[in-house]
Order: C-alpha cells, then structure tokens, then sequence
C-alpha cells in the first residue's frame, strides 16, 4: 500500500507549503490535542510531535506517483528483475510453515503474499525512513482536500503505539503513511493487521509471520478467492481494436472467439470471466485479469502495481518472462544494471558520490550529460541505450 492511492495533487501541495510552514505551529498543537482527546497519552503525543518544520521531502514526494509517471517498461524491469525473483523464491522456502499455515487460514495463495512483501519493502530490507508522526503532520498541516485524511491516519498510528504495538522510535515508513514489511497504512493496520507468532503483539514491523498473515488476511477480505487464477499473458490478433478494460469482463469463449490466445500460442481453455489489460497498447504485452487481480488491485490502487505484484509472483513459482516484448527501442533497467549505469556515470564524472541504484534528480542530471556528451538529445531516462552506449553490459 505503498504510496496508496490518497495522492495530493501537485499544484495543491505547492501552493499549500507556504501556509503550512507559516502556521505549522499552530497546527502541531491542535494535532497535539486531538490525539489527546482520542486516547493517547500525552507525553506520546508531545513525544510525537516535537516538531518545528513541516517535512519538505515529503510534500515533494506528495506530488509524484510512480505508478502514474513511469514508463511500464521501466516501472516492470525495475520491481520484477532476476534479483528478486530469487530473493523471493529463497524467502518461499524459508518461511514454508508459516505461508502454509497463512494460506489455509486466509485462503490467499502464498506466491501472492510473498511478492507483495517483495514489491512493498524488498522482503524487509527497504521499509522506509520517514518518521511517520512528521510526515503524516506535514500532510495534513499543508491543508488541501486530503488533509482530514492524514490527520486520522497520524491518529491512528499514534494509536498503535498507545497500545504497545510497537516503540515510537520504530514507527517509519513510507512519505504517505505506510510502515512495515507489507506497508500498511496505519488505518488499515489497526483493523485488518494480525497477530501470527503468538506475542501478543501485532507486528509488521519485526515480525515476518505477523506482517505476511496480515498481508493474507488484507487480501482476503478484498474478496481474494481460493484456488482462483489472477493473471494469464495472452496474444492479440493484429490490429485488436476490440474491447479491453479489468472491469470489461467476458467469458474465455469470449475471448477465444475474438482471435486471442494464449502467450505461448495455446487456446485459452476453460476459466473464470476476465477483463483485457493491454498496458502497452495492443502491440504490447497483453493479459486477462480475472477477479483475484482485482483483490490485488485494492492494496494499491494502480493497474501497473497490480500487474507487478501478479508477474513477481508468477515468476516467483516458475513461470517465464513475458513472451511478447514492450514495444519500445530502449527497455528499462533492472535494480543491479541501475547501479552498474550509476557506477559508469561516476566513472565518466557526470555524477558525484556514491552509487545506490536509486535514480533520482542527479542521477538524471547525469544521465542528461552524458546523452548531451554524446550528442543525444536528452531526456535523462535511465534505459537500456544509455547504459550500453557507456559500457553496460
């Protein structure tokens, strides 16, 4: 629930810095007081919020949605690469006894959950550094349309420290509010977050059984059901102009006399109704979403996130890479040839400082240099060009 879908319109935050920074006193103190009035207890509370400055990382990152902005190609090679596609398959095995048990209580196939984990928090290892309180205070202290929206979810997780969840010091995560291995808003962790290990305590944070049985019991009260398929990769007839759309649902039959077949050229065969997702127009990838998509669709409300987390898990149990390919000249780049291209725009002195594979605004800059160096137009797009063209392999 990364990110989630309760974006702030850009122009919105903008225009509402100003203000917040101006009264953000103000606002802490109320913000102070309603957790007081909702349980907390005070000394949390001044704890919490001893803040002076609103977050101005986080009302950047407000304006910006991954899901939304990048590229599908791009936002595909980076969260399902090689690297976690084995991660994930080590972790499948590791963690056997309690997936199983999670899958006979929750009914939600055990693939799935583990490639959450994946997607959301790289199976625990990036689960965000924000200091929630700030972050979500900041949020709601600019104002705008969503502001009663992160003001109950800062509330809320105050809550969850109220109640021994967890220490204060621990409640980090993402710039929008979701913390732990599976990302949960804090809203969403007080109602559906369950205790797995048996401690008393509900903690996705540190407890792997407790975050992906939470994940299991998310899933299935979006209406996950059992045994179901979620996604097939499927070939259009040339030229498909007919309907598509998750919610577009026909029968296989349907779908079969429309000219569609299977990825590997097989007839579609019997199943559930399913929606046509062509992400990349119809000379791209496409698929048939079935009902359990959907459920996945409902952690976060994006068609490319779902479809990441239905391919991370496909893969994660066996099956191939997409057979049809993006229809694009310049791919994207996996997380290791990320920090490769990163290494080789060092190596050239367009970027300063250390690699981490994270492709920011001066990663771009680099990148806008070297493509300028080489007499490129420049776009500062990490792809598969750029990286060849300076040594990548």
């Amino acid at each position: 629930m990364r990110n989630l879908r309760f974006l702030i319109p850009a122009l919105a935050v903008l225009a509402a810095a100003p203000a917040a920074r101006a009264d953000f006193a103000g606002c802490i103190a109320g913000l102070k007081q309603a957790a007081i009035r909702s349980g907390v207890a005070p000394a949390l509370a001044e704890r919490a919020l001893a803040l002076k400055e609103p977050n101005e990382k986080v009302l950047e990152l407000s304006a910006v949605q991954p899901e939304f902005k990048t590229p599908i190609w791009d936002y595909m090679a980076f969260l399902v690469d090689e690297e976690r596609v084995r991660d994930g398959r080590a972790l499948l095995q590791r963690h056997a006894r309690v997936l199983a048990e999670a899958e006979r209580r929750y009914g939600v196939d055990r693939h799935i959950v583990v490639a959450v984990w994946g997607v959301e928090s790289n199976y625990g290892r990036e689960m965000g550094e924000h200091f929630l309180p700030h972050a979500l205070a900041t949020l709601a202290c600019a104002g705008g349309r969503r502001a009663n929206f992160w003001r109950s979810e800062l509330l809320a997780a105050l809550a969850l420290v109220q109640r021994g969840d967890f220490a204060l010091e621990r409640l980090r995560g993402s710039w929008a509010g979701a913390f732990g291995q599976t990302q949960f808003m804090p809203s969403v962790y007080r109602r559906l977050a369950v205790d797995f290990d048996g401690d008393g305590r509900r903690d996705l944070i540190a407890s792997v059984p407790d975050a992906l049985a939470s994940t299991a019991n998310y899933l299935g009260r979006a209406k996950w059901q059992t045994g179901a398929p979620w996604m097939i990769e499927v070939k259009v007839p040339p030229g498909y102009a007919g309907p598509q759309g998750r919610r577009n649902r026909l029968p296989l039959a349907g779908w079969a006399a429309r000219g569609i077949l299977r990825a590997d050229g097989k007839p579609l065969g019997a199943g559930p109704p399913a929606g046509l997702l062509l992400p990349a127009g119809a000379a791209g990838p496409a698929f048939l979403v079935f009902a359990n998509f959907d459920a996945i669709y409902a952690y976060n409300h994006a068609e490319s996130y779902a479809l990441a987390i239905a391919h991370l898990a496909d893969r994660i149990q066996g099956l191939p890479g997409f057979r049809t390919p993006w229809p694009t000249d310049d791919p994207g780049l996996s997380r290791a040839e990320r920090l490769q291209l990163q290494k080789l725009l060092i190596a050239r002195g367009h970027l300063q400082g250390e690699a981490d594979g994270k492709i920011g605004e001066q990663s771009r800059a680099a990148i806008r240099a070297a493509e300028r160096a080489l007499g490129w137009p420049e776009t500062g797009r990490a792809g598969q060009k750029i990286f060849r063209a300076l040594g990548g392999r």
